[in-house]
């Protein structure tokens, strides 16, 4: 009998960047968001806390970080009385508890270090083929590290942050994941739950 084609779910991306270099290594994979996909692909418009238990192998997650990232600790008393930072915690840990296997969840520094657990590995742009300095934290499970795919030696330490005033859209830039990393990701983790899941196929047979 066949194996069935592993499935992936990609929270909180509107890029299709993830998802579509999942779906080129093989899976079915499925992105969800607030806000429409910006490329072609299968894209669930919505709440992702809707889809989490729907057999998923695979769950990669992008939490929105504005009420997280300590780059914007001057604005946390008024965002921890009014509940965001709290709400924005929970929403963390409701994606960490997935019921699915293999799960990473990407951000930049945050509290969720301090309120849920340390990251498990940190990368910059400029391992992964983009010029940029940005610190680029994952929480892990079940995954293996993402190992360096191109070391780019001119950096430009212009690009740790985009300016305050460079645009309306300069949250959305942050947001999206690099390409070259989004490659990785699939190269890697990918390759690594299809040939994990092969494994406990054949096991159970």
């Amino acid at each position: 009998m066949s194996e069935r084609q592993p499935r992936a779910l990609v929270a909180c991306e509107f890029s299709g960047r993830v998802r579509d270099a999942l779906t080129r290594v093989g899976f079915h994979a499925v992105s969800c968001d607030l806000l429409p996909s910006e490329t072609e692909g299968e894209h669930v418009l919505g709440d992702v806390c809707e889809l989490l238990d729907l057999g998923w192998d695979l769950l990669i997650a992008h939490p929105p970080y504005i009420d997280l990232a300590v780059s914007g600790a001057r604005y946390f008393a008024a965002k921890i009385a009014d509940g965001r930072q709290g709400r924005a915690v929970d929403f963390v840990r409701t994606l960490l508890a997935a019921p699915i296997r293999f799960k990473a969840l990407k951000g930049p520094t945050s509290v969720i270090s301090t309120q849920i657990r340390k990251p498990d590995q940190t990368v910059q742009p400029w391992m992964f083929g983009h010029g940029e300095r940005r610190y680029i934290h994952f929480w892990l499970e079940n995954l293996p590290k993402l190992q360096p795919t191109h070391i780019v030696c001119e950096r430009d330490p212009a690009a740790l942050y985009m300016a305050p005033n460079s645009g309306p859209e300069r949250w959305k830039s942050l947001c999206r994941t690099h390409q070259g990393i989004a490659d990785a990701m699939a190269d890697q983790w990918g390759r690594y739950v299809i040939d994990q899941l092969a494994g406990r196929h054949c096991a159970n047979e």
